[in-house]
């Protein structure tokens, strides 16, 4: 008599070659969207950095000109220091505003989470709004909202936005006030993983406030602000709609970003292979950035 012996092998394999299938046609539908709206313009838009845009004359190969061009623009390297000013400005500004939100609204009270749900309103609203609100906060005369203060104060009105002067400041600090809640968000989840009886211990000890934040706050938190170190390096690069909502690039080009400039190169001037090239040089140097970025916090966490 023998016996049969069944080998659910097959059947297992099909049941394991399912399972691995389904996440990825939930995927699919995000995939194709990012796929059609995003990697092929990306794809386009280095392509046409190596030509001569020419609508209904056909394109023209001119190799790295465009990108000689953009480099040895004289409005190109000072939107280069712009933005470098706007984005260090705007990021440093943003974590340390954000820590001490972060630090202060700390807690489980119901009180506090209305506050934090009232301060992370900006980050969800457009950006467009807000900077139409702050343009008009800014307003240059004694009606505006900040120079009706300055007023109370015996202070004359002053132009932040016409002034070239003063108008790169204006519009870090709306991009500070926009920053700083989300970064505040990212370090409240740090913070929520802090051991409490490290604090009670310190207490004990006389430790005074300094030294907590120093030896158990930040290390603790060490993790989330390199997250919020690499995304405020990002944002900072690619700074664009704050600046074209309250200056435009001006003015006289005193805060012109390099993300304005590639859009006039591309959309006043119609010079699509320039704006071309501009864009795929930030794409560059955001990259590589971003790898320094976590290549330094991946380093630093190993120590």
């Amino acid at each position: 008599m023998t016996a049969t012996v069944t080998t659910p092998g097959p059947r297992r394999a099909r049941f394991i070659s399912k399972k691995a299938v389904l996440p990825w046609l939930f995927l699919a539908p995000g995939l194709l969207l990012a796929l059609v709206f995003k990697f092929l313009p990306m794809g386009k838009g280095v392509w046409l950095s190596f030509f001569e845009v020419r609508p209904f004359l056909g394109d023209q190969w001119v190799g790295l000109d465009n990108y000689t061009r953009v480099l040895t623009d004289h409005r190109f390297q000072d939107a280069i220091g712009h933005t470098l000013v706007l984005g260090v400005g705007m990021s440093l500004g943003g974590i340390l505003v954000g820590s001490a939100l972060a630090l202060l609204l700390e807690g489980q009270a119901r009180s506090l989470k209305i506050i934090r749900t009232a301060v992370f309103l900006p980050v969800v609203t457009a950006t467009a709004v807000v900077g139409e609100m702050w343009r008009l906060m800014y307003y240059p005369t004694s009606d505006g909202l900040i120079n009706s203060g300055l007023g109370l104060l015996g202070l004359g009105p002053v132009p932040y936005l016409d002034n070239p002067d003063t108008a790169l400041w204006a519009t870090m600090a709306m991009g500070i006030w926009m920053l700083a809640p989300y970064n505040m968000v990212i370090i409240l989840a740090g913070l929520a993983g802090v051991d409490r009886s490290l604090y009670e211990a310190a207490a004990m000890d006389g430790v005074s406030l300094w030294q907590r934040l120093r030896h158990i706050t930040l290390p603790a938190i060490r993790p989330a602000l390199g997250i919020v170190l690499t995304l405020a390096a990002i944002r900072g690069l690619r700074v664009f709609t704050e600046v074209y909502v309250l200056t435009g690039g001006g003015p006289a080009g005193s805060t012109d970003v390099w993300m304005t400039r590639a859009y006039t190169l591309g959309f006043t001037r119609n010079d699509i292979g320039g704006a071309s090239a501009a864009s795929v040089v930030l794409l560059c140097v955001t990259l590589l950035l971003t790898v320094t970025v976590n290549y330094l916090r991946k380093r630093g966490d190993v120590r």
